[in-house]
């Protein structure tokens, strides 16, 4: 039987193998077929320029799509290119705050075309696929210092998890420029504002730290969001993706903006750079009770690389000490497969001069333990969203600086990464094209990775799986872990 879509692209694809029905995500069909379309062009290849009704969109999708190429391994390749392309373009939209790099913006438009490209074979995908990775470093770059102009430096922050008992507002999402505007115009309102999953970095920024309504952060991860946003009783502002199909009882209190949207929930238009107006959404928050409190404590974050590096002489000392053994990279994605469970156990048994470097949602797996510190230096270091994974790549490039090494694979740092989508793809090149080996992929690794592209990842790259908690520990520590 023809399948209605196919998607393979996310962590949690049906089976490991690809969504034909509807996407786990929530991902409609429909919405699948739009997605392997373009909008239309002249001179370009059928993918980019074919246009349509929607009842023929579902049978162009397929002649376009995923599965138009017949040759599993060169569209594996074509597909790991295009979802750290995909990856990279929502990194170069959030910089569009005031950083452009032309050449990164033509590599781009380049590459997409270079995947519909016949003639091109292994070897030039593979070199494609490298390339990606290295342009991928540059638009993380330019993310970094799109944010840092604008609202300073990362700096150690300790994040309330608790609540006042004021009408709140949450935000969830990425995207600063709209947590900007939204602070400044209720900063008289009445109200407080409180960040969920991806925005809490948001706190580390000197920029927000001036508004005393920027309340603390208020939840976990993009997945755990059903039960959070009910019990939160205002309204949400979705800035950016990682939008759980709404329950009923809050989705008139659930608006979005930018690329954001749902169907029958409230929006706030606007483009990158323009004014937008939060004044619906602000009103609305005044009509409503304040939180329902689910937790308390805080959080301690803001270990970005400009904040790192002035712990490095601090770092090191500890390092040559003994003190810490081993930095683990454990940035990425969380997500609701009961699989991911192994990133908390892991944490958890981590010997007690081990260090985690973390970026992402993934950090929700353990954040809130109780690990501790080591001479003061916390052992979950957050460097921020995934959007700030290149601070990680900028430690890992100066410790190889500091402690005089050649190879970066001589640090004393392991990588456990968890991923989920596209920005995580991007992040992976990025690594790869930085000569990073052995870093192990989980919960599963990528279903549009075939065996044979698999197989070079692993022999070029050391790339990996990962096994049970004990397992890992032991290849990583040895076995008096």
């Amino acid at each position: 039987m023809k399948p209605a879509m196919f998607c393979y692209q996310c962590q949690e694809t049906s089976g490991c193998t690809g969504c034909t029905r509807a996407g786990v995500c929530g991902k409609t069909a429909h919405t699948a077929a739009l997605l392997d379309r373009c909008p239309d062009g002249l001179s370009l290849p059928e993918a980019a320029r074919w246009t349509g009704t929607p009842e023929v969109w579902a049978e162009k999708a397929a002649q376009v799509g995923v599965l138009a190429e017949q040759d599993e391994d060169l569209r594996s390749l074509r597909e790991l290119i295009t979802y750290g392309l995909k990856g990279m373009a929502a990194y170069l939209h959030h910089a569009a705050l005031g950083k452009e790099d032309p050449l990164v913006d033509t590599f781009l438009q380049k590459a997409l075309a270079d995947t519909l490209d016949p003639s091109l074979g292994m070897d030039d995908l593979v070199a494609l696929t490298m390339e990606t990775g290295k342009h991928g470093v540059q638009a993380m770059a330019l993310l970094d210092q799109a944010n840092t102009l604008a609202y300073g430096h990362p700096q150690i922050t300790k994040v309330p998890l608790g609540v006042r008992n004021r009408p709140g507002i949450l935000v969830s999402g990425h995207d600063l420029r709209d947590l900007e505007q939204l602070l400044e115009q209720s900063k008289d309102a009445g109200v407080d504002v409180y960040t969920h999953s991806e925005m809490l970095p948001a706190h580390y920024y000197p920029a927000f730290q001036k508004y005393p309504h920027f309340a603390g952060n208020y939840g976990n991860a993009w997945w755990q969001q059903k039960e959070e946003f009910a019990s939160f009783q205002g309204p949400i502002l979705m800035t950016t993706n990682c939008i759980v199909p709404p329950k009923e009882s809050y989705r008139d209190r659930l608006y979005t903006t930018g690329a954001a949207g749902y169907p029958g929930c409230p929006h706030i238009p606007g483009q990158v750079g323009e004014e937008k107006d939060f004044s619906p959404l602000i009103a609305h928050a005044k009509t409503c009770p304040p939180p329902i409190q689910i937790e308390t404590g805080e959080l301690v974050g803001g270990f970005a690389h400009n904040q790192v590096l002035a712990l490095a002489d601090q770092l090191v000392a500890a390092v040559k000490s003994g003190a810490i053994r081993t930095f683990v990279v454990m940035a990425g994605c969380d997500g609701r497969a009961k699989s991911r469970n192994y990133y908390t156990d892991f944490a958890k048994a981590l010997p007690k001069d081990a260090v985690i470097l973390t970026a992402g949602c993934a950090k929700y797996k353990y954040n809130k333990l109780p690990l501790g510190d080591i001479a003061g230096i916390p052992r979950v270091l957050d460097a921020g969203q995934c959007n700030d994974s290149y601070s990680l790549a900028v430690i890992a490039l100066t410790l190889q600086e500091v402690f005089g090494l050649e190879d970066i694979n001589d640090l004393p740092i392991v990588y456990n990464i968890a991923w989920y989508e596209q920005k995580a793809v991007i992040v992976l090149l990025a690594l790869l094209s930085l000569g990073v080996k052995n870093i192990h992929l989980g919960p599963t690794l990528p279903a549009f990775l075939s065996p044979n592209v698999a197989k070079l990842l692993v022999e070029t790259f050391g790339l990996a799986g990962i096994g049970t908690v004990q397992e890992d520990l032991a290849l990583f520590f040895g076995e008096n872990a």
